[in-house]
C-alpha cells in the first residue's frame, strides 16, 4: 500500500509539473525556468494563464471524479458518473440559454448554468420520491432521461441561433479550461475544499452502504439523509463544472473505479484518492489537449471523452461489479 501512494504521489506532481510546462507552442521545460527566474512576458504567462488553469483543471477534475465515487458507492453501481442524473444537461442549457441572451458580466454565464443545474437537481429530486424514501433506481432513470430532454433542448436553441454564436456554443459544449476568470477561479477552489470536506465526512456511512443499505440502517446510519446529502453534493459538483468550463464527461466514471480498484473501497482513503487523482488526469488530458497538434488546442472534453470512453466499453464488457 505504502509504494502504490507512493508512485501515486509521484504522478500527482509529474502531473502539475508537465501541465506547467505545456502551452500553445508545445512541451517548454526551457520556457518554465525562464518564467521563474526572470520577470518577462514569460513570467506573466505562468502566473497569469498557466498557474489559473493547472488550479482550476485540477480543481474541476477532483470534484467531478469525487462525486463520481460517491455516487457509485450510493447505487453501487461502477458504471454511474456524475453526468448520469441530468444535471450537467441542466446547466449546459442554462449557460446557452445566457449566450443566446447576451449576458456579458463575467459571472452571468457560470450563474444562469448553475440555476439550471438546480433546476434539474431539485426536479430529479422529487420525481425520485416514493412515500417520503428516494428511490435510486427510479433517481437514476429519471436523471438519464432528464439528460436526454436537456440535450434535445441544447440543440433546439443550437438550431435556431446564428453561425457565430453556434460555433462558440458548440466549443464551449466540448469543454475546455482557458476561459476561466478569477472570480469564477475563486469560487471554484473554494468549492472544490468544502465538497471535498463533506464527501469525506460522509466516507463512513458510504463504506456501510456500499455493502447493503439494510445493513447501514441495522448500525444507525440514516440512509436516507446521507442520499440526499449524496445528491446534493454531486449534483453541486456537477453543475459547478459545467456552469464554468462547460461539459467535460468521464472524469467521474474513469479515475473513482480505477482507484477502487487499484486501492480498495475504503471511501476513507477511496474520496482523497479519487480527488487527487482526478484533479491529476484532467490536467494531464489538457495538457494532451494543448500539445498533441500545437498550436492549435483541442478542447479538453475530447480527450477525456476518447479514454473515458474507451474504459466505459472495457468496464462494462467485464461486468466486474464492484462499487
Amino acid at each position: 500500500m505504502r509504494a502504490r501512494l507512493f508512485v501515486f504521489s509521484i504522478f500527482v506532481l509529474l502531473s502539475i509539473f508537465l501541465s506547467l510546462c505545456t502551452g500553445s507552442e508545445g512541451f517548454s521545460f526551457h520556457a518554465l525556468i525562464n518564467s521563474l527566474a526572470v520577470n518577462g512576458v514569460d513570467r506573466e504567462i505562468f502566473i497569469n494563464l498557466r498557474i489559473p488553469r493547472v488550479v482550476v483543471g485540477f480543481c474541476v477534475g477532483g470534484i467531478l471524479s469525487v462525486a463520481g465515487a460517491i455516487l457509485q458507492a450510493l447505487f453501487k453501481n461502477p458504471l454511474v458518473e456524475p453526468y448520469t442524473l441530468g444535471i450537467s444537461g441542466g446547466a449546459a442549457l442554462g449557460v446557452v440559454t445566457g449566450m443566446v441572451l447576451n449576458l456579458s458580466f463575467v459571472l452571468w454565464l457560470p450563474i444562469t448554468g448553475f440555476l439550471g443545474a438546480v433546476f434539474v437537481m431539485v426536479a430529479v429530486y422529487f420525481f425520485s420520491l416514493k412515500r417520503g424514501f428516494i428511490a435510486l433506481d427510479k433517481m437514476l432513470l429519471i436523471g438519464v432521461m432528464t439528460s436526454f430532454i436537456s440535450s434535445s433542448l441544447v440543440l433546439f436553441v443550437e438550431a435556431l441561433v446564428s453561425p457565430s454564436k453556434l460555433s462558440s456554443i458548440v466549443y464551449w459544449m466540448m469543454g475546455s479550461l482557458q476561459w476561466i476568470s478569477k472570480e469564477g477561479l475563486d469560487v471554484i477552489a473554494a468549492s472544490s475544499l468544502v465538497i471535498l470536506f463533506v464527501s469525506f465526512g460522509l466516507s463512513v456511512s458510504l463504506n456501510a452502504i456500499s455493502f447493503g443499505e439494510e445493513d447501514a440502517i441495522h448500525l444507525g446510519i440514516d440512509a436516507e439523509k446521507v442520499k440526499r446529502m449524496v445528491f446534493l453534493v454531486a449534483s453541486l459538483a456537477t453543475g459547478l463544472s459545467v456552469a464554468f468550463v462547460g461539459v467535460i464527461g468521464f472524469v467521474g466514471l474513469v479515475v473513482p473505479h480505477f482507484f477502487r480498484i487499484t486501492f480498495g473501497r475504503d471511501y476513507r482513503l477511496l474520496i482523497p484518492l479519487s480527488f487527487f487523482g482526478g484533479g491529476s488526469f484532467l490536467i494531464l488530458c489538457d495538457a494532451v489537449a494543448r500539445s498533441i497538434v500545437s498550436p492549435i488546442e483541442l478542447p479538453v472534453g475530447v480527450i477525456t471523452g476518447i479514454i473515458g470512453g474507451t474504459t466505459f466499453i472495457y468496464v462494462l464488457s467485464k461486468n466486474r461489479g464492484m462499487v
